[in-house]
């Protein structure tokens, strides 16, 4: 059996895990060895570059705006953050807002939650109903009394280009990025000893980092703790439409049914209720969802989409804590040098820089430095105290 030893093992190579090792690997304060684990290092059937890659502030809970207000400011920098050897990566990013949309019954919460989110930094607007017929002359206002728009700072980009600038980057600061399969934890008490690999490998550590998206309970579970995040399944849609829709944004309908443009076509896709919402780690794409549920709807909201082409479609999971479909951040409290970054729902992609800032400074200082996030910590966990997230999309 080889055993290794590293400061720092990582568990999961996508986006959240290689933020995390960027992070590290560039502060100043921590000179130790980092290892990133990824079973799959195609990145073929990862959450990352399955995701819709989008950004938002238009959140409920004060942490997830701040972290994404984060993103945004970290993605405007990536020159600055992630070029290697004068290769400047881009990944796509389209300012061009979400729209909220809400029904009179809706309507408190989008006032609420805006309420939360300007103070804090974000740039959206609550349009009356004839403002969105002014400003979107192509949405139909059926049942609608109001929208929330994003004015800057939210949009959508390439996944799997941020995800490759953050491993570039990592790996040219010093992380080992290995393809190999963790399998196991040797747990002593209070500490994580080793991480066991599928080839027989043990990497000796002084922390470990479960970044493992939709299988995060499973790798709990090697340390005997349990972790509400399950595998489920998520389907986005492609189609064309010969209208053209402009200054089109990523639009959220009342019902949750969302679309936006995506190169000369648009996608689209919802999330399944509850009782239709089982753990799930195949990637079989249902289309009587887009013909049944999505397409009805499209079509009453934009009359153009009456006349559509379906073109195609995709899946992939979300890491959905089903406590609160908020993130797990920080270290368990039986074993503080196992750390969570898990749980995010839906929102990882967009919170990974923040994710990687925060977790870092766990590692290196023992505290959150720029923004506290202890009310993520698997603390709410044991009491059974959700931090509710109005705004899951």
């Amino acid at each position: 059996m080889t055993q290794s030893t590293y400061d720092v093992v990582i568990i999961g190579g996508g986006v959240i895990g290689s933020a995390i090792a960027y992070f590290l690997a560039k502060d100043g304060d921590f000179q130790g060895r980092i290892a990133v684990l990824e079973k799959d290092p195609s990145y073929r059937f990862g959450s990352t570059g399955r995701s819709a890659g989008s950004i938002r502030q238009q959140f409920s809970t004060p942490e997830n705006i701040e972290m994404s207000l984060f993103g945004i400011r970290f993605l405007k920098a990536l020159p600055e953050h992630l070029a290697v050897d004068g290769e400047v990566p881009d990944v796509q990013f389209q300012e061009k807002g979400y729209l909220f949309l809400a029904s009179e019954e809706g309507l408190a919460t989008l006032e609420a939650n805006h309420a939360i989110q300007t103070p804090l930094g974000a740039d959206n607007v609550l349009l009356t109903p004839a403002e969105l017929a002014a400003r979107f002359p192509w949405l139909s206002l059926e049942g609608l009394a109001a929208g929330s728009l994003g004015l800057s700072m939210e949009g959508w980009f390439d996944p799997a280009s941020l995800l490759n600038a953050f491993r570039l980057k990592a790996r040219s600061l010093g992380a080992d990025y290995l393809a190999a399969e963790a399998v196991g934890l040797d747990r002593s008490g209070a500490k994580i000893d080793a991480v066991r690999l599928a080839d027989g490998r043990t990497l000796s550590c002084a922390a470990v980092v479960n970044a493992a998206g939709p299988r995060a309970a499973e790798v709990a579970g090697w340390a005997g703790l349990a972790l509400p995040v399950r595998p489920r399944k998520r389907q986005v849609f492609q189609f064309a439409c010969r209208a053209d829709l402009p200054g089109c944004p990523l639009v959220i309908d009342s019902n949750g049914v969302y679309f936006r443009p995506e190169g000369s076509g648009f996608i689209c896709g919802v999330s399944p209720p509850e009782e239709a919402d089982p753990d799930c780690l195949d990637f079989e794409i249902d289309h009587s969802i887009f013909e049944e549920t999505l397409w009805p709807h499209l079509a009453m909201r934009v009359p153009a989409f009456e006349a559509i082409k379906p073109t195609g479609g995709w899946a992939g999971h979300y890491a959905y804590n089903t406590l609160d479909q908020n993130a797990i951040l920080g270290p368990a409290p039986d074993v503080p040098n196992l750390h969570f970054a898990n749980g995010f729902s839906g929102h990882g992609l967009q919170q990974s820089p923040a994710v990687g800032r925060a977790i870092t400074e766990l590692i290196v200082t023992g505290a959150y430095q720029a923004l506290d996030l202890s009310r993520f910590g698997y603390e709410r966990i044991l009491k059974n105290e959700p931090l509710k997230e109005a705004n899951v999309v």
